[in-house]
């Protein structure tokens, strides 16, 4: 149809306008148009259900975005389908004739956990209502059933799956039609029941045209496909049975199937087909069934690059699928509508580039720019209203005499902010200007936001269609992007429009909202504290509010060693200077966050600035010294990393014990294993004692010792509730055991792999990773050597000199057990060049202790028995692992 506001709009006579926006009305009448043509093309004489080459028109599409009631339409469809009786009051009355209509919707999102196989049971399950065996489809689905699920009954299965309504019906069809064509062939009764030997004799009498079985003869195909191979792929085809079947009821009995396919989406992704390509099959198997699609993206089977992915593609096989489809084909009824994509609601991308080309078109080609259709399309966010002013925009650009630039389109729309309001009342509109301050809500933050002391304006709010509604989040309510971002930013001419004064005023109450929230939380909440630092990081940035319950928040954020993402770097990624408090904090938590996948340089040069503004008080400045003082001992600047802990130790903070221990693990860097073992026992839980003790002992090579002493740590951690110290004392767990009991660390390594799920803590897994390996050692076919370069470069990218050194020692130790000595001559090189004479330097002579030898330049470590007890220690490992492969 035409835009005429589009065509009124310009003088340009060569240009044409389509308007592409249908409403729920229009949709229903979509359907019964549809349903009615198909109705007149399967009675038509042409027909043919067992025609494999000719087009298909049996496909209605609705597509728009998310949450724009696809679902809801669906569901609506198939309930006026059903019984008119639910039709809403809106929908005109269907006019169709000559067939029962019969809806069947099919939910494919993943959470309903349809596969391809309970698709096909249910096509056939809708059908049983009707009491009659489909025996050519029956058989090759018992005969599959019995292949792909022996010893299991359908009617358990059934029963299982939620069909249970159904559990009696079909499988006394599917014993009814075996029945009947066993004594066709005349088999006795006890073959009868006999699947294999009914479908062989049925395939016999098939290929000699017998006239016994003259009522099956008529399915061209049958004969193949019982004797196919009963696979998903082979029960792709049966439907093609279905359909036949359907072909043969008496004309006063058709029955017409219209299949509702809703949530297509979660099929795959426009790469992965694999599942489309097999309901895809069934689709067009069934040309005498209607299947209506709804999902976020038109179908893009009329598009013939997609040859080869699918089975059937391009606009001759789907006229009505394809982009530009063809008014009518040779053979059927003139103008008839053959297949049709219908928008509803918000845009994909990929739509709005298609919408904005078509919607003013010249010779044939898109008036509107590729460049100037992007940009609109960036900022949209699949709006179709505001697809509709750009249009107007671009029109009015032309009208003045400029040629539009795609910075022309980089503004807002105020006209959005008043459309958007134009129904709300006074304190509907406070709430919605509110919570356009963050990201997500719930009645209640909203409520508070708003400074009101009731919910119902929220709650009248929260029924808008611009709200939109997660229910798995933990705050269910979000506005559409663009009508936020909108309000936010652009200068509307409302009545009521806020004054900067009015923003000014709600940022603290919106803060504040989500500092009550978090402390109203029940328990310590690991998922209410992120998302109220992620929102609350934002305002206080933003609105350069004061820190308040932010800093609390900061020091739970930390405790727990999980570091979720949190929010993005301060403006300029790091480029802009710091002024406030809030500032610094945004970038010191995204710092630590940020930290497990950056190298170490990077993540001590952006703690060194916030150290240098001294903008945050003084707890939180203590954590920016302490976190880089690790970060700097990560890369092996031990001066500058023991100066950083003296300095946290002494200031006897939150974080003074995780200092000593700081200072405790640079002593045993250095090989002052005295001094660092006499730390650890007087840690405690607040410095994690037990896996300082841990990291003390197995490089004296007394495993057991140490793995005493991380179980002690993990069980220290599950008591109070550390999932990410939990996790990394048991890697360091598996990693020291790796040396002794390959067979104790597999397991160990397991739950050190389930520990961390969740966790976003890249040195542990980096640890794992070289657990593994050491378990591995001495084994040929493991690809170690091969394993280990890979997470060389990856320790190196990370900045993680600590990780690179000990999976120095584990490759070491391989090579060690291989006796492949020029191979460890050159590993105890690389173990002196990453400690460079300092810190680390004993791991180059742990490589040699393994050889059985004392190297000819010891590094003065300060080993806990001595070296002599060190180094048969650690040869003993080689050697019992040598024994052992």
């Amino acid at each position: 149809m035409s835009d005429l506001r589009a065509l009124f709009g310009s003088n340009d006579r060569d240009m044409s306008a389509d308007e592409a926006f249908v409403n729920r009305a229009g949709q229903w009448q979509a359907v019964v148009t549809a349903v009615t043509a198909h109705l007149q093309h399967v009675a038509g004489p042409h027909f043919d259900v067992e025609d494999l080459e000719a087009p298909r028109g049996n496909v209605l599409v609705f597509h728009g975005i998310g949450g724009i009631g696809k679902t809801t339409l669906s569901r609506k469809l198939e309930h006026a389908l059903a019984d008119h009786s639910h039709r809403p009051a809106d929908w005109g009355a269907p006019t169709w004739s000559g067939a029962q209509v019969v809806p069947i919707r099919i939910d494919l999102s993943r959470s309903a956990g349809v596969d391809f196989e309970r698709l096909v049971l249910t096509l056939r399950l809708a059908l049983t209502q009707f009491g009659r065996p489909l025996p050519a489809f029956d058989l090759a689905l018992r005969r599959y059933w019995e292949h792909q699920h022996p010893g299991e009954s359908l009617e358990e299965y059934l029963r299982r799956g939620g069909l249970a309504r159904f559990g009696q019906a079909l499988p006394q069809q599917i014993s009814s039609a075996l029945a009947d064509v066993a004594q066709a062939l005349a088999l006795p009764g006890t073959v009868g029941g006999v699947i294999g030997q009914v479908t062989s004799s049925l395939v016999s009498a098939l290929r000699e045209r017998r006239q016994a079985v003259r009522a099956l003869a008529g399915c061209r195909r049958l004969a193949d496909l019982l004797e196919a191979e009963t696979d998903v792929d082979a029960l792709s085809y049966y439907p093609h049975l279905l359909a036949w079947e359907l072909a043969q009821l008496p004309a006063g009995k058709r029955v017409l199937p219209v299949v509702l396919l809703d949530t297509f989406e979660d099929v795959g992704d426009r790469t992965h087909r694999d599942l489309e390509r097999l309901i895809q099959r069934v689709v067009w198997l069934m040309p005498n069934a209607l299947f209506v699609v709804t999902g976020r993206s038109r179908l893009q089977w009329g598009d013939a690059a997609l040859h080869g992915q699918l089975d059937w593609t391009g606009p001759a096989a789907w006229p009505g699928l394809a982009a530009h489809s063809l008014p009518h084909l040779p053979g059927r009824s003139e103008g008839r509508p053959y297949g049709r994509q219908v928008l509803i609601g918000d845009f994909s991308p990929e739509d709005c580039q298609d919408y904005l080309a078509r919607r003013l078109v010249r010779d044939g080609h898109p008036l509107i720019p590729d460049q100037i259709r992007g940009q609109i399309t960036d900022r949209s966010h699949g709006l179709p209203l505001y697809l509709d002013l750009s249009v107007m925009r671009f029109l009015d650009l032309r009208r003045s005499g400029r040629t539009p630039q795609p910075d022309d389109f980089r503004a807002d729309f105020p006209a959005l902010i008043a459309r958007t309001v134009s129904d709300l009342t006074p304190q509907e509109r406070t709430v919605l200007r509110s919570v356009s301050l963050l990201d997500a809500f719930d009645l209640q933050l909203a409520t508070q936001a708003a400074g009101l002391t009731h919910q119902a304006a929220a709650l009248r709010l929260s029924e808008r269609p611009f709200v939109r509604e997660d229910p798995a989040g933990l705050w269910p309510f979000h506005l559409h992007a663009l009508v936020r971002s909108t309000i936010r930013t652009a200068d509307d001419h409302t009545d009521d429009r806020w004054s900067a004064e009015d923003w000014k005023r709600a940022a603290p109450r919106a803060h504040a909202a989500l500092g009550a929230a978090w402390h109203a939380a029940a328990g310590p909440g690991r998922r209410m504290l992120v998302d109220c630092l992620r929102q609350g990081l934002a305002l206080a940035r933003d609105h350069a509010l004061e820190l308040d319950w932010l800093t609390d928040a900061a020091w739970a954020y930390v405790s727990d060693s999980v570091w979720e993402p949190l929010a993005p770097p301060a403006p300029g990624s790091g480029h802009a200077r710091l002024e406030t408090a809030a500032d610094a904090l945004v970038e010191l938590l995204s710092a630590l966050a940020r930290r497990q996948h950056e190298h170490r340089e990077r993540t001590a040069t952006r703690l060194t600035t916030v150290v240098e503004t001294g903008l945050l008080p003084t707890g939180l400045a203590e954590m920016a010294v302490y976190y880089l003082a690790k970060a700097q001992r990560d890369l092996g600047h031990s001066d500058a990393s023991q100066h950083g802990m003296r300095r946290v130790a002494d200031g006897g903070g939150r974080l003074a014990p995780a200092a000593r221990r700081g200072l405790a693990h640079l002593a045993r860097l250095a090989g002052d294993f005295p001094t660092a073992q006499e730390a650890a026992r007087r840690l405690g839980w607040a410095g994690r004692g037990h896996r300082v003790q841990g990291d003390v002992l197995w490089p004296q090579g007394d495993i057991d010792g140490a793995a005493v002493a991380y179980q002690a740590a993990r069980t220290q951690a599950e008591e109070h509730g550390i999932a990410g110290e939990r996790a990394t004392s048991q890697a360091h767990r598996a990693f020291a055991l790796a040396f002794a009991d390959p067979h104790l660390a597999d397991d160990e390594i397991d739950l050190a792999e389930q520990l961390l799920a969740g966790l976003d803590l890249r040195h542990t897994r980096l640890i794992v990773r070289i657990a593994a390996l050491a378990r591995d050692a001495g084994t040929p076919g493991n690809q170690v050597t091969d394993r280990a370069q890979v997470l060389r470069t990856e320790t190196q990218i990370a900045g993680l000199t600590a990780a690179e050194t000990l999976l120095e020692l584990t490759l070491a130790f391989h090579q060690a057990i291989r006796n492949d000595h020029p191979q460890l001559t050159d590993t105890i090189a690389r173990l002196q060049a990453l400690a460079d004479g300092g810190d680390g330097a004993y791991y180059a002579e742990i490589a040699s202790f393994m050889t059985g030898r004392t190297p000819a330049q010891t590094t003065g470590a300060q080993w806990l028995e001595g070296a002599e007890t060190v180094r048969s220690r650690w040869h003993a490992l080689v050697q019992d692992r040598r024994l052992a492969v």
